[in-house]
């Protein structure tokens, strides 16, 4: 039998959710499609619950994140800033980091 420790890490500001997994998922999305509809669709949501996801984090964020684009020749769409980039970037990391923390306090109990 192999036991798997696991968590789900996410990041609050003033005790409200500011960016977890899905929110990151979204971002991710997001960056791939430049247009939040595709992404909502990708990502099996309403376009109503992504833009208020998102519409969160832009609020919460120091800086903007996600930059929507109207009309024009190309027909708009949606695009992650810098910050963005940023934010998914250090979110992928404390997760790692803390998966791996778990893994090894995981392996030291179980070798008792």
């Amino acid at each position: 039998m192999t036991y798997k420790i696991k968590s789900r890490i996410w990041i609050e500001v003033d005790n409200v959710t500011f960016l977890g997994e899905g929110r990151v998922r979204l971002l991710k999305s997001i960056k791939a499609t430049k247009s939040l509809s595709k992404s909502a669709k990708e990502l099996g949501m309403s376009y109503k619950k992504a833009w208020n996801l998102i519409d969160s984090v832009n609020k919460k964020a120091e800086k903007p994140v996600v930059v929507k684009v109207s009309g024009g020749l190309g027909g708009g769409g949606t695009t992650l800033t810098e910050h963005g980039l940023e934010l998914i970037e250090m979110y992928e990391s404390i997760n790692t980091n803390c998966w791996n923390y778990l893994d090894k306090q995981f392996e030291k109990y179980s070798q008792d």
